[in-house]
């Protein structure tokens, strides 16, 4: 009977199957440099919308140096700077200055000589889930061990020059979702930083960069209603770090404070979140609704408040 019990377990394991009992895939948009003060001064109803029936805080925080690539290594290694060793936007795989307590694998099984990541272990823990990383900003792509995805895409030439990867990354994403054939998606968008260092966090121009951000997750919430996998998906939404003046990499609550948003199935709708929220809570919180086992060396925790009991 023990052994009935023990091979079930595997099966249900294998197939998929979360703590929470309706989500199937979580599609994961990060905004660069989208600060709080962006959403609320500017005109954003799909994100207002995934506010309102979904569980979110607008005080979530970022690590320092609140810039990029420190930021959005936290937000999907569970850890800060000080542990995985992302310490600034010079960082390389093979140019880690900081011992590491501990390691991920490649897409191979082989040892990725970087601090896992959240697709590392969807890769390793559920071998056959669909994962895919769009980014707007070339350089994200290195923050991933090579070979989890089973598709990650830049912005391509075409993207830097005509300063479309915004748009290719969200068409990109929207693709697989016609597809329904995913695990976890995430996408990255760029161009509100280029407003927030051209013109000016809080500035007319910066808004306007929030709100046609706004448009592109509108059109990912409704490729997903058109689809038909809205009861089974949830949608976040986060930023890696805010600005002031014309720059970010301080300890001003401009810089500090971030968006997170979730909205699906298992979420709590409606919820302001009470605790505090750091970046690196962002890959805990992934890791249950994917039901990972989290490493031990990630010092972050999962945000249980937003699940529905």
């Amino acid at each position: 009977m023990k052994s009935y019990l023990l091979l079930l377990l595997i099966l249900i394991t294998n197939a998929g199957f979360s703590q929470t009992t309706k989500t199937k895939r979580v599609i994961l948009i990060g905004v660069d440099g989208m600060s709080p003060d962006g959403i609320n001064n500017a005109n954003t109803p799909y994100m207002d919308a995934l506010v309102n029936g979904g569980s979110s805080t607008f005080t979530a925080r970022a690590v320092l140096p609140t810039s990029s690539s420190p930021n959005w290594a936290s937000m999907i290694m569970g850890a800060g700077p000080d542990q995985h060793g992302v310490t600034s936007n010079s960082w390389e795989p093979n140019k880690q200055t900081i011992k590491l307590e501990c390691t991920g694998k490649k897409g191979n099984g082989k040892n990725s000589e970087m601090w896992p990541t959240i697709y590392g272990l969807l890769r390793e823990q559920k071998t056959n889930s669909k994962i895919f990383c769009f980014h707007d900003w070339w350089d994200y792509g290195r923050l991933v061990e090579p070979g989890v995805c089973d598709k990650k895409k830049g912005p391509g030439l075409y993207g830097l020059i005509f300063q479309k990867g915004n748009k290719r990354a969200i068409n990109r994403a929207k693709r697989i979702v016609k597809k329904k054939d995913f695990d976890f998606i995430f996408v990255h968008l760029d161009h509100v930083d280029h407003a927030g260092h051209h013109d000016g966090h809080g500035t007319p121009e910066y808004y306007k960069a929030v709100e046609y951000a706004d448009i592109l997750i509108g059109e990912v919430i409704q490729t997903v209603k058109d689809a038909g996998i809205e009861e089974e998906t949830i949608i976040m939404v986060t930023a890696d770090h805010g600005g002031i003046g014309k720059g970010h990499g301080g300890n001003t609550p401009e810089e500090v404070n971030i968006p997170w948003i979730l909205k699906g199935p298992d979420i709590s709708p409606g919820h302001k979140v009470n605790d505090e929220v750091n970046t690196y809570d962002t890959a805990h919180t992934l890791a249950r609704i994917f039901a990972l086992e989290t490493p031990a060396c990630w010092i972050g925790k999962c945000i249980d408040e937003i699940f529905i009991d």
